[in-house]
């Protein structure tokens, strides 16, 4: 972390570093991973010296990650179902709307 960085800041960093070393990502990558999500969000709240114009004009990485989640505010998404109904050999899911594929893979 950046010298002077917040304490809010390094614990955001030490807990997206352990779930990147849950799901499996080396130490490395995990750390590098943590390291540009709590860049990009100190950019985004203005406590950083410089900041690139797609920290600042992008989503941001919680709302990134909200849209990737099988949990998130509204589910996975018609793309994230239409693979899923893919695999389980679904007929039909191209047509389908993100109902009709929640309501064919019984969710």
């Amino acid at each position: 972390m950046p010298r002077g960085s917040s304490p809010k800041r390094e614990r955001q960093y030490e807990h997206i570093k352990d779930s990147a070393r849950e799901r499996g990502e080396s130490e490395k990558r995990a750390k590098e991973i943590a390291s540009r999500t709590v860049n990009k969000e100190r950019a985004r709240a203005g406590e950083s010296k410089t900041a690139s114009r797609s920290s600042l004009q992008d989503m941001s990485s919680s709302e990134r990650g909200g849209r990737r989640s099988h949990s998130g505010a509204k589910g996975p998404t018609k793309e994230q179902l239409y693979n899923e109904a893919r695999q389980k050999n679904i007929h039909g899911r191209s047509d389908m709307t993100k109902d009709e594929l929640k309501k064919a893979l019984g969710r």
